[in-house]
């Protein structure tokens, strides 16, 4: 019943409070899948404790910034608490034991082998408490052949058909974006809130269960369908989209922009704009969004050669004023520049110790109109709760000192 009244304090307290204040989620996470996930969940309330080995998780270094951290480890570790962890030492192994009995969700993309070498198999997290949540997150999932190789976003991405379909004819293109790894991860927080609802209903605990591949398999689930029924073998088209016109990347005189006209109405606008209705509105090769993304090439070229004579403040204003979506090309300087941009995605600039500026982090994609946003916290340091969560615990400062002599923590 302690796991119930955690979940409903929400209730209790008003309607404002985070949605998932008083659920405890351990975060075994590694780079982005898991880790984003638990931050998302992290996000909505929940008490996050991110447990990593004595000497720090993998994820910390790469491209490293500054202290004891990086850029993906800052971009997917917000809202949570850190502690330091050896599993597999007698005193690690007990401390953990009694964080499985205080916890409602177990977050993990690590191999099943290592998950119950670990003892995170859910047969055995049910063993210590019934009402647990597992979610796990691998490369293939824990059917077939494939399931115990590992893998990376880029894996998902190249084997879902996207990379083939991204870039132009002989070369394949992988998109620098991990979309793959972010998208898995708000796939496995959506099951977790799911698990978390249904075992309101029937008291028991959840194993919920995403893969890389089965993320991009769905996302690129269009493509795979018009290849089955049709059979018509699409290529890569570098930015142009087939399937309607103009929808492409263009050259303006100070940069890019990207212009969408999708259906006879844009598409109507677009060639209003162009002051060429009677061109593009009376070929028969144009008539239907299918005729236009067959013969988008030819609709691109026009366009290329209206906008490279324009600015892109001037192509925004104009394509603004014939209600057609368009934005500008951004690098990532471009896109912290941007005032508006940033105020719509509410991007706060913390500070992080040993890092010589402060970092910009994108806060919770989701927002709910009823719920307190309680801001968002900086990732933790290395270890930086440990004395913390396990003096909530029980664990006093002679222990603590002992289990760090040991190697436990």
């Amino acid at each position: 019943m302690e796991a119930r009244r955690r979940l409903n304090t929400g209730a209790m307290e008003g309607t404002d409070a985070p949605v998932l204040q008083g659920i405890r989620v351990l975060d075994f996470g590694r780079y982005i899948a898991g880790p984003y996930c638990a931050a998302l969940l992290g996000d909505l309330g929940a008490d996050v404790i991110r447990i990593e080995r004595p000497g720090g998780g993998e994820d910390r270094g790469m491209t490293p910034v500054g202290g004891d951290a990086g850029t993906m480890y800052l971009a997917a570790n917000r809202n949570k608490r850190a502690i330091t962890l050896n599993p597999k030492s007698p005193g690690g192994r007990e401390a953990l034991r009694k964080l499985l009995e205080t916890c409602d969700v177990v977050v993990a993309n690590l191999p099943n082998a290592s998950m119950a070498a670990l003892g995170l198999d859910f047969p055995t997290l049910r063993e210590i408490n019934p009402r647990i949540i597992l979610t796990s997150i691998s490369a293939f999932g824990g059917r077939g052949r494939l399931s115990e190789r590992p893998g990376f976003d880029g894996l998902g991405q190249a084997m879902s058909g996207a990379v083939y379909l991204s870039g132009e004819p002989g070369q394949p293109t992988r998109a620098a974006v991990s979309w793959v790894d972010f998208s898995t991860a708000a796939m496995a927080s959506a099951g977790t809130l799911a698990a978390l609802y249904r075992r309101e209903r029937t008291g028991v605990g959840e194993h919920v269960s995403c893969s890389l591949t089965h993320t991009a398999l769905a996302f690129n689930g269009p493509a795979l369908i018009e290849q089955q029924v049709l059979r018509n073998d699409r290529r890569a088209t570098l930015n142009r989209a087939p399937q309607a016109a103009p929808s492409d990347i263009f050259p303006a005189l100070d940069g890019w922009v990207i212009l969408y006209a999708v259906g006879d109405g844009m598409f109507r606008r677009w060639a209003r704009m162009l002051g060429e209705e009677d061109v593009w509105l009376n070929d028969e090769r144009f008539l239907d969004d299918a005729g236009r993304g067959a013969h988008g090439e030819i609709i691109s070229e026009r366009m290329s050669r209206w906008t490279s004579v324009r600015t892109v403040k001037e192509i925004l204003r104009l394509a603004g004023e014939h209600h057609l979506p368009v934005a500008p090309v951004y690098s990532p300087a471009d896109a912290l520049a941007d005032e508006d941009l940033r105020e719509a995605c509410a991007v706060r600039e913390l500070d992080y110790p040993g890092v010589g500026a402060s970092i910009p982090l994108v806060t919770r994609p989701i927002t709910l109109a009823s719920d307190a946003d309680a801001g968002t916290v900086r990732p933790p340091g290395l270890g930086e709760h440990t004395a913390e969560i396990l003096g909530e615990l029980g664990y006093d400062g002679a222990r603590l000192e002992e289990m760090r002599r040991k190697g436990d923590i």
